[in-house]
């Protein structure tokens, strides 16, 4: 059986590191080597994780066969410039940053004109506010 685990392993990384790359379908050496290292480290990001910079270091290594504190600093900084860039071209917004881009988008377009919009643009609350027409809740037990 423990040959069974061999390929599953990843070199430097621990059982919660493991798990997090296991569910951004990184889950073999052979996967790590596909994706590289920072594209591997921004999968586990824009999953919700929160990895520290010690994963993107342990994935390289992993990479180049060596413990992650052995990398050189010259690729540890290369390392930290593609994970910023690829941050910037593709920014990574918690759950309220995109909640207010949709409430944002939402007054954007205009609800004064009537129109319905998309489904999630009404709140729980609106059918049962005060002021609707005469045949709304209002009128109906008279």
């Amino acid at each position: 059986m423990a040959g069974k685990e061999t390929p599953e392993k990843i070199r430097n990384v621990g059982p919660k590191s493991a798990a997090w790359l296991r569910q951004v379908g990184v889950r073999t050496q052979d996967d790590l080597v596909r994706l590289g290292a920072v594209e591997a480290f921004m999968k586990v990001k824009r999953a919700g994780f929160r990895p520290s910079l010690n994963l993107l270091y342990a994935l390289e290594g992993a990479l180049a066969d060596c413990h992650w504190a052995d990398l050189p600093e010259e690729r540890k900084a290369a390392l930290l410039a593609g994970a910023e860039a690829a941050e910037v071209a593709n920014p990574i917004k918690t759950r309220w940053q995109k909640q207010a881009d949709r409430s944002a988008a939402g007054s954007s377009t205009g609800n004064s004109s009537g129109d319905d919009g998309d489904a999630s643009s009404p709140g729980l609350l609106d059918d049962d506010r005060g002021g609707g027409s005469s045949d709304g809740p209002a009128n109906r037990f008279e």
